[in-house]
């Protein structure tokens, strides 16, 4: 019985191997899947819950199971890299350029232990390739080599905590570059364990193993480049950002110097309207002083402790001068911590963009010239924590529909301003695709207001 189940694991046997790991294979697909998740959760620091991963392993051990059932290869494995890209996407809330990263790192720790176990078997067993993958016991102990390899690869990253953080900072045009790179990367790792596999009885494993530690040494150069090049944008975003305060520094310290060197001027005027017992001069002349102080402290809360994100902070600073030279008041008012609020910087800066810029237009064109922009953090004591921003503008278009102003071409300007109506539009979607959004559009005679919600959905 013993000699019979020992032949049956040591000698090719196709059917076998058709049951233990092609098509559904399970428990293989599972553990390929999670021990996958697990490396590229790690390498670019994707936060999760168990409930997540879990779903995750479930869905694409069920769509590549069925897929490998039903479809030939190499259809079936278009259609799981297809499935593995998008659920990653969905599942574990990242962004697509980070999804197509993770998934490549998935392909390739697997693709490089494989190649690589493979050979040294070849030699050590002196088994050719197509019966290595034919014999039941070998298969078996190459597929646990391969993910106990990914498993340990995982842990030393963890236990070093070695993440590429920086992914999600870098612009559009470093992300299709670095993207283009990465999928020539593909191509020519492809095409390269094609050769090796081609040519895998003839070339000596001196030169196989060669091969090998050459791509691995590629690829740990492209992660580094990676790294950098992120790096460098980040430091010109913080150097652009240092500029900004630099020069609100600047204004408000000029701005203070002004106001010191008028102090005695102002004390002495204050002395004037009480001994002349002038109140309402008095009341007009602190309401004049009042004004300015309140911009000094407007200048004082642009700095980058309080708009703790680069993007935002350029933004917000951005609106503010173009505001200014607009002839504008500005108000802002922050009390939360932007790194807290659940939502992406790359989100919330198209949202405020849209919505600052609306402002400034419609504020600029009125008599009273004012913008005031707030943030607010969720109270503890809310039984929904939710966090607020919201813009109040004065206007000069009192009749404007709030209902309609979200409609695609609505526009409450004229021809002449060059408005076509599709900035709010813009935000719609936006919301329309976040479950944790939600615009309130108000007017009242005075401002005309909108409010962001920007709810913590997380339990």
């Amino acid at each position: 019985m013993m000699e019979s189940v020992w032949k049956l694991l040591t000698t090719p046997n196709e059917g076998l191997i058709g049951i233990i790991f092609n098509n559904w294979g399970i428990p293989f697909i599972f553990i390929e899947i999670a021990v996958s998740a697990l490396l590229f959760t790690q390498v670019f620091n994707i936060k999760y819950e168990k409930k997540q991963l879990v779903i995750y392993v479930l869905i694409l051990a069920f769509i590549s199971g069925l897929s490998n059932t039903i479809l030939p290869k190499p259809y079936s494995a278009y259609i799981n890299m297809i499935a593995e890209l998008f659920l990653i996407i969905f599942i574990f809330k990242t962004s697509i350029f980070k999804s197509i990263l993770a998934e490549f790192v998935s392909i390739i720790s697997i693709v490089i232990f494989e190649t690589i176990f493979c050979k040294l078997c070849t030699v050590l067993l002196n088994v050719e390739y197509e019966q290595l993958y034919l014999i039941p016991l070998t298969r078996l102990f190459i597929t646990m080599l391969i993910y106990i390899s990914i498993y340990i690869l995982y842990t030393f990253f963890k236990h070093y905590n070695i993440t590429i953080n920086v992914i999600d900072n870098i612009s559009k045009k470093n992300k299709y570059i670095l993207i283009l790179n990465f999928i020539f990367a593909i191509v020519t790792i492809a095409i390269q364990f094609y050769i090796i596999g081609y040519y895998l009885y003839s070339l000596p494993i001196f030169i196989t193993l060669l091969s090998m530690i050459s791509l691995i040494i590629y690829f740990f150069i492209s992660i580094y480049s990676l790294v950098k090049t992120t790096k460098l944008e980040v430091t010109s975003k913080s150097l652009e950002e240092a500029q900004l305060y630099n020069k609100t520094l600047n204004i408000l310290h000029d701005n203070l110097r002004t106001f010191r060197h008028d102090f005695c001027n102002i004390m002495q005027s204050f002395g004037g309207y009480i001994a002349n017992n002038d109140m309402e001069g008095l009341e007009k002349y602190y309401d004049d002083i009042k004004e300015e102080c309140n911009s000094l402290n407007t200048l004082t809360t642009l700095s980058p402790s309080l708009i703790n994100d680069a993007g935002l902070y350029s933004l917000i600073t951005s609106k503010y001068y173009t505001a200014e030279q607009a002839g504008i008041k500005f108000n802002i008012n922050i009390s939360a911590n932007f790194r807290d609020i659940p939502i992406s910087a790359y989100t919330l800066t198209r949202i405020l963009g849209i919505l600052l810029d609306n402002a400034i237009e419609a504020a600029k064109n009125s008599e009273e010239k004012e913008i005031s922009f707030m943030v607010y953090g969720p109270s503890e004591n809310a039984n929904v924590k939710k966090s607020i921003i919201s813009i109040e503008n004065s206007y000069s278009n009192k009749d404007v529909d709030v209902d309609r102003i979200r409609e695609k071409g609505f526009t409450s300007k004229t021809e002449e301003e060059g408005s076509h109506g599709l900035g709010l539009w813009e935000v719609n979607k936006i919301l329309k695709k976040s479950k944790n959004l939600n615009l309130h559009t108000t007017k009242n005679d005075k401002y005309f207001i909108q409010q962001l919600e920007i709810y913590n959905l997380t339990k």
